[in-house]
């Protein structure tokens, strides 16, 4: 099987062999997603990636490795391609990062109330969501929104250029803000009140579904034959979860990267006041489940830091950074993280400073003493997710699981743990793409159930456990933290 991985900086192809229910997996090609900003607007350069996606099958072929028994693309959340009539692309696909004035939000909660479209659709309100993305084509590109005639996620999109079939998948199209929570298909009163043109949006198809085969077109072009395409679980977050390898159905977890996602699983929507109040998500998953969780800002500000550094010609590995953040002084500046003032590329270091002037801190200078101020905001604000979330659940989650590229942070793993005062375990640091491959599995028929493909993930990948410790400091300055970012 053959998983294509696509974050918000990198993509990777990866191989797994399912033998003797273990899972082997192996990376073939890694390719940079590099957004291209053109005129103050930021788009995907989404036939570069196509291009990448290619590659990989080609490398798939040449590693010796022809007897590929499907494939299935995962990606990031919110953003889509819009085709024409003849099913041509009107235009690479916008950023989620490209900024969407305030007004247009506040017309949207004139047409529909903010309370009224968190009950309907149970998704955490964020102008990145793709309704907002959709009104504000109305507003401001109507032509464009005119002329269009189906609407793909970023991961439909691409398996349409695989083979030609529209269909948009579950876990993918509960992310745009557009579904229904209870009936769990678009929301057609939604689409009616913001004017958007209902017959864009495709049928939806449950992750795990075979929607088609390589068209015989890129059959022939790659040398290959038409190898079943599968909608695994087309948000990437969702394929973490799939893959968290907990032996119960009682834990928290965190899938961490440029983003963090902490939640739960469950078979239901949690829709109430606290879950509203406190901004947590109803994300569908595989098997028709749910997960409630939050989404957090989280290595994005580490990201934008070393690419700043970077081009000021002051370049360093994460590793040798990682150092001068256990060398820094602790708890002596917080951040937000999901502060406004870091949604936007740029010079991160200045406006974390700049952030800490505002709020009366001291202003970090050194790169050790910014990093760490991020890594130590980052933890406290997983114990005051946790913390929310036991609130509205009722009940203690004492394990938090962290998979992801973000477990390669160790200290953040340990700050979690101390943070949280939570046992924490990580692993499989490639949990997304190990997530799609047993979905790929479970749709052709080689395991049965989403248990199972946990298991198989547990005595397939080693994980780690870190035993929280210093509580008390950590307590203390997470108490400080409260009193900045209120």
């Amino acid at each position: 099987m053959l998983a294509f991985d696509l974050g918000a900086s990198s993509g990777r192809a990866i191989l797994g062999i399912l033998d003797e229910h273990k899972l082997i997996i192996e990376e073939l090609h890694r390719f940079s997603n590099d957004p291209v900003e053109i005129r103050r607007s930021l788009y995907w350069d989404i036939l570069r990636l196509f291009h990448e996606i290619k590659q990989g099958i080609l490398k798939c072929i040449k590693s010796g490795h022809r007897d590929i028994d499907s494939i299935a693309v995962d990606t990031w959340g919110v953003d889509f391609g819009l085709l024409d009539k003849n099913g041509t692309l009107l235009g690479n696909p916008y950023h989620y990062r490209n900024p969407i004035p305030d007004e247009y939000s506040a017309e949207v909660f004139k047409l529909i109330p903010r309370e009224e479209l968190y009950s309907r659709t149970g998704i955490q309100i964020m102008k990145i969501n793709t309704l907002f993305q959709l009104y504000s084509f109305k507003r401001n590109n109507p032509s464009l929104l005119s002329e269009a005639k189906t609407l793909l996620m970023i991961p439909d999109l691409l398996n349409y250029f695989l083979t030609g079939v529209k269909a948009t998948e579950y876990s993918i199209a509960s992310t745009s803000q557009l579904l229904s929570a209870d009936n769990r298909d678009w929301d057609a009163e939604i689409i009616e009140r913001l004017g958007l043109p209902e017959n864009i949006f495709t049928k939806i198809v449950p992750g795990g579904s075979i929607i088609g085969t390589l068209s015989p077109a890129i059959a022939n072009e790659l040398g290959i034959g038409q190898i079943p395409i599968i909608a695994a679980a087309g948000h990437d977050t969702q394929a973490a979860i799939a893959a968290v390898p907990a032996r119960d159905n009682h834990f928290a977890y965190i899938s961490c990267g440029t983003w963090s996602l902490m939640g739960i699983e469950t078979t239901k929507p949690v829709i109430n006041e606290k879950s509203a109040a406190l901004s947590f998500t109803n994300e569908g998953g595989i098997d028709n489940r749910i997960t409630f969780l939050k989404n957090i800002t989280a290595l994005w500000l580490v990201q934008e830091c070393k690419r700043q550094w970077d081009r000021e010609g002051d370049s360093l590995s994460y590793a040798e950074l990682e150092k001068l953040v256990w060398e820094a002084k602790p708890f002596v500046s917080f951040v937000d993280p999901d502060n406004e003032t870091f949604i936007a590329p740029g010079n991160m270091p200045q406006r974390i400073r700049e952030y800490c002037r505002k709020t009366n801190q001291i202003i970090p200078e050194g790169k050790g003493d910014i990093l760490r101020c991020i890594a130590q905001s980052l933890a406290i604000k997983y114990r005051l997710t946790v913390e929310s979330l036991e609130e509205v659940l009722g009940k203690a989650l004492p394990v938090i699981h962290m998979v992801g590229g973000g477990i390669k942070d160790e200290m953040l793993c340990r700050f979690t743990a101390n943070a949280t005062g939570r046992l924490v375990e990580t692993g499989p640091v490639e949990a997304t793409a190990i997530g799609n491959l047993m979905i790929q599995a479970k749709a052709l028929g080689r395991v049965k159930t989403l248990e199972e493909i946990r298991d198989i993930v547990a005595r397939s990948f080693p994980t780690v456990r870190y035993e929280p410790s210093e509580t008390t400091e950590w307590g203390k300055a997470c108490k400080t933290f409260k009193e900045v970012v209120r």
